[in-house]
């Protein structure tokens, strides 16, 4: 994992008031809670006392409380309260403090910060740009048993369009791929496939082909987006678990119309569709070894890699700037 990033890790929607919920990120176990004025939570679940899982707990307040023997602790893993000592203790409890780590929301999506919390800066990842509230969307998740780098790479991967979606996303057999062009500007990585019918002609190079205006983009760590129009747009975001499971959250974003209603209804179905094409790619992506990729491996790349070839390029320069 890249430390020191803001990861996008589950919906909003999935963590209601007076509710504690277990997930696991990151390689960590986590217990996520809003405090009494709505405020995103989060804490290792496991408390410091004897180790119980908080988020079987309950939240009290602005606190969360272990299920075990009571102990209490705020947003930022302080202990605010040990019921045995009693409420006239003024004993310092600071060695039972649980860390925590900094979570924000944009856009119905909790984002966690993987690191130090000292260190938490900078925007959220999310293409500001692109997506606003004229959009509807609906959402639908899966499971992937992949390394979320790989599940990444596929959704930059334009050689495997034709082959692994050829009666989707990918008719028409158009098997030779020029280029692709890639960029990567103001921390956003684009390219779009240039895929042709093979007739015996050469391969363009990346120079001789153009970003179309339906491109696929991505933000590191975990975010991407396929702009198939102004609009219709899909979003991933790639959840790690740990490092051999990663939860897709896809979303379908339309405003085809100028009622929302009808754009929702829209987006509805839309989900469903992304949903075979998603499978299609799931069936081939779990079967990868290593389970993760890197930017020096053994596999041998085509020039059609050349998406793939920069993000393994700058996800290998992140992880060595955190050193």
């Amino acid at each position: 994992m890249i430390t020191n990033q803001w990861y996008a890790i589950l919906p909003s929607k999935k963590v209601k008031a007076d509710q504690i919920v277990s997930v696991k990120r990151l390689n960590l176990d986590l217990a996520l809670f809003r405090n009494s004025k709505g405020e995103i939570c989060c804490v290792v679940d496991q408390c410091t006392h004897r180790g119980a899982a908080l988020s079987i707990g309950k939240v009290k307040g602005d606190c969360i409380q272990c299920p075990f023997h009571g102990l209490e602790f705020d947003k930022n893993g302080k202990c605010t309260f040990i019921p045995a000592n009693g409420k006239a203790s003024t004993a310092d409890i600071s060695r039972y403090n649980v860390k925590h780590y900094p979570v924000k929301e944009l856009n119905g999506i909790i984002y966690l910060w993987y690191g130090e919390a000292e260190e938490a800066t900078g925007k959220l990842p999310f293409f500001y740009d692109q997506i606003d509230e004229s959009y509807s969307y609906s959402e639908i998740e899966d499971h992937w048993n992949s390394h979320y780098s790989r599940c990444i790479e596929n959704q930059l991967d334009v050689v495997h369009v034709p082959i692994v979606h050829y009666n989707t996303i990918g008719r028409g057999n158009k098997t030779l791929i020029s280029g692709p062009k890639v960029l990567y500007e103001n921390g956003i990585l684009q390219t779009s496939a240039n895929n042709e019918v093979d007739n015996g002609q050469k391969q363009k190079s990346p120079d001789e082909c153009v970003i179309k205006d339906t491109n696929l983009n991505f933000i590191f760590p975990n975010v991407w987006l396929n702009h198939i129009s102004s609009k219709i747009k899909v979003l991933i975001y790639f959840a790690p678990v740990d490092d051999e499971n990663t939860i897709l959250y896809i979303r379908f974003y339309c405003k085809l119309t100028k009622i929302k209603t009808f754009n929702s209804l829209i987006s509805f179905f839309g989900k469903y569709a992304n949903k075979i094409i998603e499978r299609q790619d799931k069936r081939v992506v779990i079967t990868q070894k290593p389970k993760a990729s890197s930017y020096k491996s053994g596999e041998k790349l085509l020039a059609g890699d050349g998406p793939i070839i920069l993000y393994r390029k700058l996800r290998d320069e992140l992880k060595n700037n955190q050193n």
